[in-house]
């Protein structure tokens, strides 16, 4: 019972020095990060910009997508299945973005530098999806 409690305790003090050490990521200018790990800490700052850019337009296009749907309903059930579409599509670009963020990072596959190259490979990719995602609501207007 005492060997629980202790492995217990330990998993939690681990958990909390591993939130602790997120939560004090260094502070780093990203317009003149010089180290790896700084351009990797930027790398990555980009690209969770991106994603929320990408999560507002998914919203977006969401909304367009289920307008196209109750406007299609009197023309027919056959002529329904925008929502499902964009879903599909999503899944789709995701294993897509996943797998060829992946391939990017063998260039430098367990090197320092390789974050760098997936965490830029998901910007990108990223950025695109969602300027695909906005021609969706865009047009709607």
């Amino acid at each position: 019972m005492r060997r629980h409690l202790l492995l217990a305790s330990a998993a939690l003090l681990l958990s909390s020095a591993f939130a602790m050490a997120q939560a004090e990521e260094p502070e780093v200018d990203c317009d003149n990060a010089m180290t790896q790990a700084d351009m990797n800490i930027c790398a990555r700052r980009d690209y969770e910009e991106a994603d929320k850019a990408l999560n507002v337009a998914y919203r977006k296009a969401t909304a367009a997508a289920q307008t196209m749907d109750a406007d299609a309903r009197g023309m027919g059930e056959q002529y329904v299945g925008a929502v499902n579409a964009l879903k599909s599509a999503q899944r789709a670009w995701i294993g897509y973005r996943d797998g060829q963020c992946e391939l990017a990072g063998f260039e430098a596959r367990g090197g320092s530098m390789e974050p760098l190259l997936v965490f830029g490979c998901l910007a990108d990719l990223t950025r695109k999806r969602t300027e695909e995602l906005k021609a969706v609501y865009e047009q709607e207007n």
